[in-house]
């Protein structure tokens, strides 16, 4: 008899981290390595924000809080959804937890028995299905193809859709994709969610203030305030404020899905921590002006390295609207064999050849649901991204 539990033979360990593990090993074995792997930006933490963490330690705030947070961050949480996205909530509709996996976590925990079904979009985050099959759901694909910019169609929705189906996870802007839904689009989605009513939302709005080219970001519950009741509206700090480290997520739903999610962290982490809510406080309330200055960097990053990848032979690299990803296609470069001699018929053999024979670390599209694509996250310096980008040329240039 195992020692494990059978519920962890149906998830794997998160490719994403996978790859940044392996470019750390073979860069602390003297490798030349370039690592595209990790969602983080490369930017330091703003200086206000680690001061308001300093100043809550010296204050002595380092005791146990609420399990789902202290107070005032969560008054901030209902401030900033009013502000910016529209959304009237309460505090005690609000939530904190260490991290935004956490927040999809407790959700899932607090509402999947066996035999419901989750809908999530591919290409999807590596977490959401394994997160659904631990909570013992089964997750349902719903496939938005590189020919509809990697977006969801309302009829592959609808097709989606069950009996059994009790939520639909959605990710705008997209990781592993870059895709952004306009107004338009998102409406026609909640047009064909107004007539399931049994089936709840989770938006994950993670990286809502990364959008470019006067792109406008809109999240659901604000196109069809009919969705609000049966819509949990997540985001963080990790990516906007440049916090990951800081682990902290937090969301606004339904007081009774709010409430379950609260006893599900109470037996499991408890609170986020203390110092870290105080930062993200102030990364609430302080400043702002920050973020478009960053977001115009990664534009900037962005076009250079789709004009790069779309000069490399054999991928075809799409421009995203939002986050700090592209999700180049490799479907010319299958069958082909690499300089070193190695064979490729999948995206992970691509993936593999490339960091071995390139020193180039990237996210394989199986990982994500949906191949031969793989993704490349331009969260790193110019510098870094222009030589990681010549290395995929020459690596591309290079099969036969």
């Amino acid at each position: 008899m195992s020692f494990i539990a059978d519920a962890l033979g149906r998830i794997r360990p998160s490719a994403t981290i996978a790859v940044s593990s392996k470019a750390r090993e073979l860069k602390a074995a003297g490798r030349d390595v370039i690592g595209l792997g990790a969602g983080e930006p490369d930017f330091d933490t703003p200086d206000n924000i680690k001061a308001a963490a300093i100043d809550a330690i010296n204050r002595g705030e380092t005791k146990y809080t609420a399990v789902d947070g202290i107070p005032e961050l969560k008054q901030a949480i209902a401030d900033k959804f009013k502000r910016e996205n529209g959304l009237e909530y309460k505090p005690t509709q609000c939530f904190v937890a260490p991290g935004g996996k956490p927040v999809i976590y407790n959700a899932m925990m607090a509402t999947i028995n066996p035999g419901d079904e989750v809908v999530i979009p591919t290409p999807y985050w590596v977490s959401y299905p394994d997160i659904v099959l631990l909570a013992g759901g089964t997750p349902i694909f719903a496939e938005a193809t590189a020919e509809d910019n990697f977006k969801l169609r309302p009829e592959v929705l609808e097709a989606a859709i069950t009996s059994r189906t009790k939520w639909l996870i959605f990710n705008s802007p997209s990781n592993p994709s870059g895709a952004a839904y306009t107004r338009k689009e998102l409406k026609a989605l909640t047009e064909i969610l107004l007539d399931y009513p049994r089936v709840h939302i989770l938006t994950d709005d993670m990286y809502e203030h990364l959008v470019y080219d006067d792109f406008e970001f809109v999240t659901m519950a604000q196109i069809e305030p009919k969705l609000y009741d049966r819509t949990l509206t997540m985001n963080g700090v990790s990516k906007a404020y440049a916090m990951t480290g800081w682990r902290i997520g937090y969301c606004a739903g339904p007081e009774e899905l709010i409430g379950a999610m609260r006893k599900i962290q109470s037996q499991s982490t408890s609170n986020p921590t203390s110092i870290s809510q105080w930062a993200a406080l102030e990364a609430l309330n302080g400043p702002q002006d920050f973020i478009k200055e960053r977001a115009d960097i990664f534009k900037e990053r962005r076009d250079l390295v789709v004009s790069m990848l779309n000069q490399a032979a054999g991928i075809t690299c799409p421009t995203p609207e939002g986050a700090f990803y592209v999700y180049p296609s490799i479907a010319r470069c299958m069958g082909k064999t690499t300089a070193g001699g190695k064979t490729i018929t999948t995206d992970g053999e691509f993936a593999t050849a490339l960091l071995e024979e390139e020193g180039v670390a990237v996210v394989h599209g199986e990982a994500f649901g949906l191949s031969p694509f793989f993704r490349v996250s331009y969260a790193t310096s110019t510098e870094a991204l222009t030589e990681a980008c010549q290395r995929i040329q020459r690596f591309c240039a290079g099969l036969k």
